[in-house]
Parts: C-alpha cells; sequence; structure tokens
C-alpha cells in the first residue's frame, strides 16, 4: 500500500507539474512595450526634425481616434480585442512592431476584407495607411509639437482643409457612421456646416459647441488655415 501511494503520488505530481506548464506557456505573450523606451527614455520627441519625420501627434492619432478609437470598437469603454486605440501609450501597447510595419498586427489588419476589415465601416484611403506605414517604419516614436511644417497661408480645400477633415473628422463623421447625425465626408456637406457656424465652432472648442475631434484638438496653425479659408469664402478650390 505504501509502495501503491508513493507512486501515485508521484503520478499525480508529474500530471499536475505538466499542467501548469501548460498554463504558464498558454499564457505567454509579446511583452507590452515600454512607450519611454521607444523616444530616448522620454515621453516624446519633437516632430519637427529630421526632415521627413512623420508626426504621431498630428498626422497618425487623429486617424487612430477618428477611424478606431470609437463606441463599440477600441476606445476605453469597449477596447475590442484588447485594445484601446485612443493614446500614444495606448496604440503602441501592443500590435505594433517599431522599425516593421509589415509585422505589425495593427497595420497588417488595415488590408484585411469583409467580416475582418478594419475599420470595419470603410477601409482606411492610402494616404493614412501610408503615415502609419511610416509611423512605425521610423520606430513609432511620440513625435509631438509638429506646428512648425505648417504653413497657415496654404489654405485651399483639396490641399489642406480636406486631408485635415479626413484624418480628422471623416472616420466618425461619414455615411455608416455619422456620429451626431455630421457627414463630413464630402464638400456640399462640409460648406453646410461652415455656413450654420458649426464648422469652425467645434474645431475651436468654442463654448455651445461639441469639441471635435474628440479627445483632442487641431493645432493652432490648422485652426488658422480654416479660418482663413472660410473669411476667403470657402471655397471648393
Amino acid at each position: 500500500m505504501k509502495l501503491k501511494y508513493s507512486f501515485t503520488s508521484m503520478v499525480t505530481t508529474r500530471m499536475l507539474f505538466a499542467i501548469l506548464t501548460g498554463l504558464v506557456i498558454s499564457c505567454v505573450h509579446d511583452p507590452f512595450l515600454d512607450p519611454n523606451s521607444l523616444n530616448d527614455g522620454k515621453p516624446s520627441i519633437p516632430g519637427c526634425t529630421p526632415t521627413g519625420q512623420i508626426c504621431f501627434e498630428a498626422n497618425v492619432l487623429p486617424i487612430f481616434i477618428s477611424a478606431c478609437a470609437r463606441p463599440g470598437c477600441h476606445d476605453a469603454t469597449s477596447h475590442e480585442e484588447g485594445y484601446m486605440l485612443d493614446s500614444y501609450a495606448n496604440i503602441v501597447k501592443k500590435g505594433i512592431k517599431p522599425g516593421n510595419a509589415n509585422e505589425s498586427k495593427i497595420y497588417k489588419v488595415l488590408f484585411e476584407t469583409g467580416e475582418d476589415q478594419m475599420p470595419p465601416d470603410g477601409a482606411l484611403t492610402q494616404a493614412q495607411k501610408d503615415s502609419i506605414k511610416l509611423w512605425i517604419n521610423q520606430g513609432a516614436k511620440n513625435t509631438t509639437n509638429c506646428a512648425c511644417a505648417c504653413n497657415e497661408n496654404e489654405f485651399t480645400y483639396a490641399l489642406s482643409i480636406k486631408p485635415i477633415l479626413d484624418n480628422s473628422c471623416v472616420g466618425c463623421h461619414k455615411p455608416g457612421s455619422l456620429n451626431g447625425n455630421v457627414n463630413l465626408a464630402d464638400y456640399t456637406h462640409v460648406k453646410s456646416y461652415v455656413n450654420d457656424g458649426s464648422l469652425l465652432g467645434s474645431i475651436k472648442h468654442t463654448s455651445g459647441f461639441v469639441p471635435m475631434p474628440q479627445g483632442t484638438k487641431l493645432s493652432d496653425c490648422e485652426i488658422a488655415k480654416f479660418e482663413k479659408w472660410i473669411e476667403a469664402g470657402a471655397l471648393n478650390n
């Protein structure tokens, strides 16, 4: 009986060890990235230098906030599949491989189709995908304070106003995703919000208007572009 008990105990111990080992292995995943480690040990780095450096704050974050960090998707409440894409720290936490966009899940999913398409209500533009790719390949840095590359005297609709709207607003305000029943996907609708004052009131975060974009604000230079474009007649130029 004593021998049998010892043998049984030994088998049971081995089985428990195997189960525990399996559980540990199954829980192994890529470690979360430390945001400061990507930015020379600092929370952020200037985005104006060197020439050609993509600006996370101006060119990438607005895309994620507008197209991804929405209710039911990847905002702080929903965080579908564990992804919360509303800030730099959360975006680089997982799914990003700095220096290698093609191996970054967050980038690769932008090319999925059908039920796996992201965003689900319409793909990003090629220019938006290119911005995210370039940002990742340049090290996924938290580049900020990039307004020095902005020229407020360039304010045509096609080259200045529409690209800002596409990056920062259209993800939430287009057919199929009309948050607040606002459509900013085409000139005709945009002009109607210029006429009633709501476009400028929202982007300037003026009291009495819904502040847009949600969770962030356009740079002073970008707002100046809108003001000058509107003062010049808000033309479809």
